[in-house]
């Protein structure tokens, strides 16, 4: 079989073909170049563009032209809603629970039953001393008739021997007259006997009635601190024994105590009007009236209490609410010369104030970026702090979402705080 016979003298390179892969080679290249550049501009700029979501609140006037309507405020301080009266509840002595007239939320006049003790103990003493006196009196009915009749043996013993001395002798008629004051003795004792009779009965339904609870006030029952069945006492003696049978509220005293820093307490006196809110109802706010400052500080915090009476009664107050209170100040603070504008007052919330580098400063938000300004803030009251140079009021301050903020940072608030 023969075999092909190849022509090398034939085989040609093509030198044209060279230049089209170089070509598409650089355009491959190019376009790599291009995507690259595309990408890392995106990526430069995406990097420059981010920015890192804080909280802000704005800084609030609270006196001079930019004060909030409905009165500048002096002071703000948090605290909690009470019962001026309010009591808990027990026997006078101790037994156990027969019976339980009320639960929580039951309104009850004053002197109304609340609760009973076992009492059939005490049911016998008072049958007991009822008995006594009963017998107390049949003898001194007894002895008042004795008595009667020998006083009366006196009488005729007397008149005979006016008539005749030789019919009765001194010795009868001192012997009678003898047994006529014993007689008399024996009721006077009688009487005396019928007194302790009586005392002793008045004891007896006093101890009964003292198993007896009732309300000490008109009031709402808060809560039932025993059970039908358990024994209760005046004092807790351990064990199973309860010390109270409820706890009630006059819910008409209510009010806020609050403790006010002792550095703003000269703004605060007796009378004043005042602003209530409730954490419960943070959108609603209560009219009040400082009651009372107490005329005591407490060093280790050193603050001072005081307590505002709640004006516009609610049901939805209820003792133990957190509250927060605006003390409200004059229009014109005394002293002021007419004609003078008090400087304003710029408050702040307490998380706003930072230090840095040995200042107290806080962090604007001013165009979508963080700005540095050192101020001069009071003490924490109420959560906030007055801040008293640095700011004109109405400024975005950072209260949160950044630990270490930068000037020049990139920032996007992400809603006011409270």
């Amino acid at each position: 079989m023969t075999q092909p016979v190849h022509d090398l003298a034939k085989l040609r390179i093509d030198r044209d073909a060279a230049p089209a892969v170089r070509r598409a080679f650089g355009r491959s290249v190019l376009l790599f170049a291009v995507a690259a550049v595309l990408v890392g501009g995106f990526w430069v700029v995406a990097r420059l563009r981010k920015s890192i979501e804080v909280q802000v609140a704005v800084a609030e006037t609270l006196s001079g032209e930019g004060a909030s309507a409905g009165g500048a405020t002096a002071v703000t301080a948090n605290g909690y809603v009470v019962a001026r009266t309010r009591a808990s509840v027990s026997a006078k002595v101790a037994g156990r629970l027969a019976y339980l007239g009320v639960s929580e939320g039951s309104f009850v006049r004053q002197g109304e039953v609340i609760a009973r003790l076992e009492n059939a103990d005490y049911q016998a003493q008072v049958a007991q001393a009822e008995a006594n006196l009963a017998l107390a009196r049949a003898q001194v009915i007894e002895a008042s008739a004795d008595r009667d009749q020998r006083q009366r043996e006196v009488g005729r013993l007397r008149d005979i021997r006016g008539r005749n001395a030789e019919l009765v002798s001194p010795q009868d008629l001192d012997l009678a007259e003898s047994e006529a004051a014993q007689a008399d003795a024996r009721v006077q004792a009688g009487a005396a006997r019928v007194e302790a009779s009586e005392a002793g009965l008045r004891f007896a339904r006093a101890s009964l009635e003292n198993t007896t609870v009732r309300a000490p006030f008109t009031g709402t029952v808060l809560r039932k601190e025993a059970e039908v069945g358990e024994v209760v006492a005046p004092s807790v003696g351990g064990g199973l024994t309860r010390g109270a049978v409820v706890t009630m509220a006059d819910l008409t005293t209510l009010e806020v105590e609050v403790d006010v820093n002792e550095a703003y307490i000269a703004r605060v006196r007796s009378g004043q009007p005042a602003r209530i809110t409730l954490d419960a109802y943070p959108d609603t706010a209560f009219r009040g009236q400082v009651r009372q400052v107490v005329p005591t500080a407490d060093r280790q915090r050193a603050t001072v209490q005081v307590k505002v009476s709640i004006l516009d009664r609610d049901p939805r107050i209820l003792p133990e609410m957190g509250a927060r209170v605006d003390l409200v100040e004059p229009a014109a603070p005394a002293g002021l010369a007419e004609g003078v504008v008090a400087a304003p007052r710029i408050r702040v919330p307490a998380a706003a104030v930072r230090d840095a580098g040995g200042q107290t400063v806080v962090w604007l938000v001013r165009q979508g970026r963080l700005e540095s300004r050192p101020v001069t803030a009071g003490p924490v009251s109420g959560g906030f702090r007055e801040i008293r140079s640095g700011l004109a009021g109405g400024e975005m301050l950072v209260v949160g979402g950044v630990d270490t903020p930068r000037v020049g940072m990139r920032v996007r608030t992400g809603g006011a705080a409270n």
